[in-house]
């Protein structure tokens, strides 16, 4: 595939551990910050941000700072954000239709690689 491929740039944004994640959670209308670390279980501040970061430049998400205190920003899908909600939705209940037969598929493949033993021949 060409380097400036459109299914490689979009394969790059949302093939990374958390952003399909985040914007499903925000497919639902805007989350503070808090609010998305507390749901995406396992994320730190740092990968949040960049995450969020990533989102915006793309223009998939909108980041909204309210004048007021304590400060108060909200995250949201912008339009094309929206627009990606459907895919990654369809990949969602196909993970979650599937997650149990890929997982034992991938222990019976990898029982069957283990490593044989001395002097046996290779799996």
């Amino acid at each position: 595939m060409r380097q400036h491929c459109p299914l490689r740039d979009t394969l790059d944004r949302i093939g990374d551990r958390w952003t399909v994640i985040v914007v499903v959670l925000l497919r639902g209308g805007p989350r503070r910050f808090s609010d998305l670390q507390r749901a995406t279980e396992g994320i730190s501040r740092r990968m949040l941000t960049r995450t969020l970061r990533n989102l915006e430049r793309d223009g998939l998400v909108t980041r909204t700072v309210h004048p007021c205190v304590p400060p108060r920003v909200d995250y949201a899908l912008t339009d094309e954000g929206h627009s990606l909600t459907g895919p990654l939705t369809g990949l969602l209940h196909w993970s979650m239709r599937h997650h149990d037969h890929v997982r034992s598929s991938r222990q019976a493949y990898d029982n069957s690689r283990q490593e044989p033993e001395a002097g046996g021949p290779p799996a």
